[in-house]
Parts: C-alpha cells; sequence; structure tokens
C-alpha cells in the first residue's frame, strides 16, 4: 500500500490521471476556496449574523469536497481498499499529507454546515429521534472561532495541496513545478468565490448588488491576474528550463489540449467575465444574467485549467 500512495517517481505509462481526477481537483479548488473567501470576509467585515454568503459557502465547501472524494475514491485501481489509505501515512508522501489534512478538513466543514445552520437544525432535531445531539450546540458555539481557524487554514491547505499532489510527478515538466500549488490556490479561490455567490444569490436571495457580493466582485480582478500571471510564469519556465521542459512548452500551443487553454480557460474563463463587466456597458454587467453567466464561466474555466494541467502535462512527457 506504501507503494500506491508514493508519487514522487511519477508515472510509468500513459495518461494514467485522467478527467475523474480532473473533476475532483476542481471540486477540492471550489470547496477550498468558498470557505476561505467566506470567512476572510467575515473576519474582515466583522460579522456576527449568518449571512447568505456565509450560508452559501459553508453548503458548497461541504457539499464539492464530499463529492470530489467520491470522484477520487472512483479513480483508484481498487476503490473498495481506499479506506487502506486512511490508516497507512508515509509522511514522505504528499498524498498521505492530504488525505491527513482532508481527515479533518472533511468533519470541519460539516461541523461548519452544523453551526451555521442551528436555527434550521435543532427544531428538526427536537422533533425526531436524535434530538440528545441538540446538547453539542453550545460546545460548538463556545468553541466556533477556533474551529473556524482551523478550517480557514485546512481550506488553504486542501486548495494547495491540489496543486503540490501533482506537482511531484518528476517525468512531467508542465507538473512538476513550485508554481502549480500557488496557480491552483488562485484558480481554486476564483471559482470557490464564483460558485458560492451564485449559491448565494439562487438560493439564499442574496441581492447580487449587496455589499458582500460586491466586495467579492472586487478581488475576482486581482485573483484573475494572479492566475494568469501564474500561467505566464509556468509557461516561461518551462521556455527557459531544461531541455526537457523545453520539450512540453508547445503543450501551450499545440495539440489535442491546447483548445482546453485557449477556449476553456483564456476564452471562457477569463474572456467572457472581462467582456461581460467592462466591454457591454453598465446596464449588461449590473444585470442578473451577466451575474449568474459570469459566475458559471469561472468555473467552466477553472475546470478547464485543471484537465488541460492534467492531459496536456501528461501527454507532452510521454
Amino acid at each position: 500500500m506504501n507503494e500506491a500512495i508514493e508519487f514522487t517517481v511519477g508515472f510509468s505509462h500513459g495518461v494514467e490521471w485522467g478527467w475523474l481526477i480532473g473533476v475532483y481537483l476542481l471540486l477540492a479548488g471550489i470547496s477550498g476556496g468558498a470557505m476561505i473567501v467566506a470567512l476572510a470576509l467575515r473576519y474582515y467585515k466583522g460579522q456576527k449574523e449568518e449571512t447568505p454568503l456565509l450560508k452559501a459557502a459553508s453548503l458548497v465547501s461541504f457539499a464539492t469536497i464530499a463529492l470530489g472524494m467520491i470522484f477520487l475514491v472512483g479513480d483508484l485501481e481498487k476503490p473498495l481498499y481506499f479506506w487502506k489509505i486512511l490508516i497507512h501515512y508515509n509522511f514522505s508522501s504528499v498524498m498521505s499529507i492530504g488525505v491527513l489534512a482532508l481527515c479533518f478538513y472533511i468533519p470541519l466543514s460539516f461541523l461548519m454546515v452544523a453551526i451555521v445552520f442551528e436555527s434550521i437544525i435543532t427544531p428538526w432535531l427536537q422533533r425526531s429521534p436524535l434530538a440528545p445531539l441538540v446538547r453539542i450546540y453550545p460546545l460548538l458555539r463556545s468553541l466556533r472561532k477556533p474551529l473556524e481557524a482551523m478550517t480557514f487554514l485546512l481550506a488553504l491547505t486542501v486548495c494547495a495541496y491540489t496543486g503540490f499532489l501533482i506537482s511531484v510527478l518528476v517525468r512531467f515538466p508542465l507538473l512538476n513545478t513550485a508554481i502549480l500549488p500557488a496557480l491552483f490556490v488562485a484558480s481554486g479561490l476564483s471559482a470557490g468565490t464564483a460558485f458560492s455567490s451564485v449559491v448565494a444569490a439562487f438560493f439564499f436571495k442574496e441581492e447580487t448588488h449587496s455589499s458582500d457580493l460586491k466586495t467579492l466582485h472586487a478581488i475576482e480582478w486581482p485573483v484573475m491576474a494572479a492566475e494568469i500571471l501564474f500561467l505566464f510564469m509556468l509557461f516561461v519556465s518551462l521556455v527557459l528550463g531544461t531541455q526537457m521542459g523545453k520539450s512540453s512548452a508547445p503543450a501551450f500551443f499545440e495539440g489535442a489540449y491546447a483548445g482546453l487553454l485557449w477556449i476553456g480557460v483564456v476564452g471562457i474563463g477569463f474572456g467572457v467575465p472581462l467582456v461581460l463587466n467592462f466591454a457591454l456597458g453598465k446596464k449588461v454587467a449590473s444585470s442578473h444574467a451577466s451575474f449568474y453567466l459570469s459566475g458559471i464561466s469561472s468555473v467552466v474555466g477553472v475546470l478547464s485549467l485543471r484537465l488541460f494541467i492534467l492531459y496536456a502535462g501528461q501527454t507532452f512527457a510521454l
């Protein structure tokens, strides 16, 4: 089992990690990004109430990481033996460290849902056979601040870990770079912000021009600029790097997966929000349709980025 979770050498043949891992990387990024942004905004504004954005982000964080684990386990060669990874740790393995972080992050994200939705959950519990569980709420309220701090740090770890997870594959220059974790953190923040904003507006009736969503909208562009910068740095590091790195640089312009970058990432992920917000006038930029389309395009762009990195990274080193 130790060999099964040690990924410091690289794959021996073919594209080993496919779309299932790509979707997992997206969902983990959304989960961590949504939690980071919502808790950071709560601390920044000194909020005490359970805002629509916090409700949306807590649900999104738990739901996406739980769903992401299904995709991750589904990609294993022997999915029914996934539990062995939970009890056999090799702390020189990035995957082992990531699994340990997830083992703490997933229950903490569930507790965040329980805390944020206390006013809804408590009456339901009191009418059910699970009524004794109501007694745990005073403890959760007293521990809320440290729980939020731990959840925030682990959410950041989960965002970065998805980049570290594949950056240790030394045979693949496009993947084996220190830039990848930073790129995945930035893109996770982008997707998490977009997805939780859409959920807050659609399900929790948050006004699209509310103070919270305006604040998120303001940080959306610096985050996008960071994504573009990290992508550029990744390309330059290949062009100016080793001969093997130079042989991988054409992945940005050639091959079947270059379309994922230029159409999915640049066109949809970056282009659509920029056009909607800056090129079509204030009336379009302030419309509800623009808000939802911009959010969805950001998530599609991040998924395209994950898939491009995975597929092009593995293909151009074969």
